[in-house]
């Protein structure tokens, strides 16, 4: 068992831009990407986006970003706005969230993807990316994944980029006047380094053929 004992507290993620290949993650500002945002995630077409969120999905896309800037105050998030690295299109949001630097622990929460950056190598690496933020320049042991546990779609991505399933949280919590039991999933920093490897095998250009489709899966580069 590894010796903690002059471990200190982890710095929290501040307002550095985590910039890769094919996307910005940027800290969100709500008048810069307020109706980027909403037309991305809210508005007609993206209720299923919500059905597992804590909140209701919005009609109005320029209301939501007073609802999601008013919800991650109150809890604490730091968020992220994943916009197109060349042409500076808002995609969607991922924050950190349950941040506990005391003990090198934070996770990824309210992924909310759009339709174009649903099931895309872009979405991809923006996991990547805030992976990289917290184990390679923050230093933390632990990067959490927790969803409903009946959202099938959020469980196999947090299987396909890396996270490890821990188990279940039984009556977790009552939302929306229902029910969640809670899957939790995690990387720790001995995983990361193998992680990490897969991912930017997996997201190298030479993985895509000209059709941008990927010739190997990523799990296939953890095997």
């Amino acid at each position: 068992m590894a010796d903690l004992s002059n471990y200190t507290p982890r710095p929290l993620p501040g307002t550095k831009v985590l910039r890769g290949r094919l996307v910005a993650l940027e800290p969100l500002d709500a008048e810069k990407h307020g109706e980027g945002l909403g037309n991305a995630v809210a508005g007609p077409g993206n209720d299923d986006i919500w059905t597992y969120m804590p909140f209701d999905p919005v009609d109005n896309a320029a209301d939501f970003i007073n609802v999601f800037t008013a919800l991650a105050t109150k809890n604490d998030w730091l968020a992220y706005i994943i916009t197109d690295a060349e042409t500076g299109e808002v995609l969607g949001t991922a924050s950190y969230m349950r941040q506990r630097p005391e003990h090198g622990s934070i996770e990824v929460g309210c992924v909310a993807y759009s339709k174009k950056l649903q099931r895309s190598a872009h979405a991809s690496e923006a996991i990547y990316l805030m992976g990289c933020h917290i184990f390679d320049d923050l230093d933390y042991r632990r990067f959490e994944w927790k969803c409903h546990n009946e959202n099938e779609k959020s469980r196999n991505a947090a299987a396909r980029y890396g996270f490890k399933f821990e188990g279940v949280f039984r009556n977790d919590m009552v939302m929306k006047g229902k029910n969640r039991d809670t899957a939790w999933f995690a990387m720790t920093d001995n995983d990361w380094p193998d992680v990490k490897q897969a991912f930017e095998r997996w997201l190298s250009p030479d993985n895509f053929d000209e059709n941008g489709h990927q010739k190997r899966k990523l799990a296939e580069f953890r095997a």
